[in-house]
């Protein structure tokens, strides 16, 4: 194509936009239903029955097994074969899968598993999102693509397929589950023929010919010993080294396609910013609206959004975050029991060291870690704000963490929850309902329907735990003029519409309304 496309809207969710990705890139997808993925592989399994084709003219092969150990053995099996194959998973299924990933990646075998990254089961379980599955994947030798919104979930998924034939390592399409796997949005449709521009057919090829096959005999799967095991783990190297490099040749395709740039780690904010949050995930869009917000105040605030967690590349990282920044506040959606600091706080305090000694930046800012956001807990700008103000301490608090109240070991930050972004041209609504009662179904309703205005943007969250039917449910919509970056629950809406009488006893409903609400 020699011309970006104009992009067809839909809203749709962010399991729908990786799946339509999935399905058209795939031969095979091996499913197994786990919250919050399960419509993922529902979709995938309605398209094939269907037979909808994916962009070589093919009705994917669909199967769905006894377990998530068995999807991701199929994926496995499939692989070998030379298909094209995927599959969706989450926490715990996530969990089942990792002697098989292993084995994928060992054998440098191209794969994207989608995953909406939910919490694992430790004191409780809970079906709610953050990134302790993912976490504990890191070491399975899985790129680890990180998408923030509903969009970037389709257009990550897109770069994660069409990198992985070419760097022949498997990858994660991350994104939040339920927050992001869960939020209808309107999104700009890449269609098939972008799809087919940016899947090379000489790589799809070339993982057909890597099959197994009598007529061409190779060895794999053996048993090593002392002598060679070591050597044959460090021989890997250079294709980890080469991907990140790849994925972002991936994105400037992409860009190129559809207008649309991404980096592997995205900066946003003043270019002579002091003071940074680095974060993955739903949460970047949160902390940028505060960074917009008070840089035009006149702050110099920054948000580094990472995308390619792994391979983590210091080099990109290095050269995105700004020399003037002087403090970093790295946050981390998961907790690391015993450690000390989470995945990602780790990751950059390392690179920012080695940085400083190898002569590479002329300054080693402050670093602080702090957890936020487990298990779905809402992440608001009032607590993107208090990070940033925390930083300004003489001496910021570390291992923080933001959005509870701990009483017990006193980690908490204090969030003014008075600080509220505003937009005069966005309306905002919740509906308190109970499960099974529709207004779930009506509002998912509502939110197609002004969609299908083309001046109009909408966005429709939806809250509702564990227990689903005859629970509580509540049902946050936005929309207007502008595309609607705002991951988190409405907290001053225009209109609160109420189906139980008795929640009037119950819920505080009046403080969630903006002055002259109806």
């Amino acid at each position: 194509m020699d011309k970006v496309y104009k992009a067809l809207y839909k809203p749709m969710d962010g399991g729908e936009a990786a799946a339509r990705i999935a399905y058209r890139t795939s031969e095979v997808c091996a499913i197994y239903p786990i919250t919050p993925s399960s419509t993922m592989a529902e979709f995938a399994d309605q398209w094939s029955a269907e037979g909808l084709k994916n962009i070589w003219g093919q009705t994917p092969l669909i199967a769905e097994m006894e377990s998530e150990g068995g999807a991701a053995g199929a994926v496995h099996g499939a692989l070998q074969t030379g298909a094209l194959a995927t599959t969706f998973t989450a926490s715990q299924g996530l969990m089942l899968m990792l002697p098989n990933m292993l084995k994928i990646s060992g054998e440098l075998t191209p794969a994207v598993f989608h995953i909406a990254a939910r919490s694992v089961a430790t004191h409780a379980l809970s079906i709610f999102g953050d990134h302790s599955d993912v976490m504990f994947a890191r070491s399975t030798g899985f790129a680890m693509l990180m998408g923030n919104s509903v969009e970037q979930v389709q257009d990550m998924a897109l770069i994660a397929h069409a990198a992985t034939l070419e760097a022949r390592v498997p990858f994660m399409n991350i994104f939040d589950g339920f927050r992001t796997s869960h939020e209808i949005n309107k999104t700009g449709l890449i269609p098939d023929e972008v799809i087919r521009a940016m899947v090379d057919d000489r790589l799809v090829q070339a993982q057909h010919d890597r099959g197994l096959n009598p007529n061409r005999p190779v060895i794999r799967g053996t048993a090593q010993n002392p002598d060679v095991f070591f050597q044959s783990r460090e021989g890997s190297n250079p294709y980890y080294q080469a991907t990140p490099d790849i994925v972002q040749k991936t994105m400037d395709k992409l860009a190129e396609l559809t207008g649309r740039q991404y980096r592997l780690f995205d900066f946003f904010g003043a270019e002579d910013a002091e003071k940074v949050i680095v974060i993955m995930g739903s949460a970047c869009e949160t902390t940028r609206a505060v960074v917009e917000a008070e840089n035009a105040k006149g702050a110099k605030l920054g948000v580094l959004e990472v995308h390619l967690y792994r391979p983590f590349s210091a080099r990109h990282f290095i050269n995105a975050l700004p020399a003037t920044v002087t403090k970093i506040a790295v946050l981390d959606r998961c907790k690391d029991s015993g450690a000390g600091g989470e995945p990602l706080y780790k990751d950059v305090s390392t690179v920012l060291t080695e940085a400083f000694r190898n002569g590479e930046r002329s300054n080693m800012p402050l670093v602080v870690g702090g957890r936020y956001g487990l298990s779905s807990k809402d992440y608001t700008p009032a607590m993107a704000k208090a990070v940033f103000d925390a930083l300004d301490d003489s001496n910021p608090k570390n291992s923080f963490t933001v959005g509870i109240d701990d009483d017990v070991t006193h980690t908490s930050l204090t969030v003014d929850a008075s600080y509220l972004l505003t937009d005069s041209e966005t309306s905002t609504a919740i509906f308190f309902g109970l499960g099974s009662d529709g207004t779930v179904g009506a509002s998912k309703n509502t939110i197609k329907i002004l969609s299908q205005e083309p001046d109009i943007f909408a966005q429709g969250y939806f809250v509702y735990d564990s227990r689903k039917s005859g629970s509580g449910t509540e049902s946050h919509l936005r929309f207007g003029p502008q595309p609607i970056h705002a991951p988190y629950l409405v907290q001053d809406a225009n209109f609160i519409g109420v189906n139980q009488f008795v929640f009037f006893n119950k819920l505080e409903m009046v403080e969630r309304a903006a002055p002259s609400a109806t």
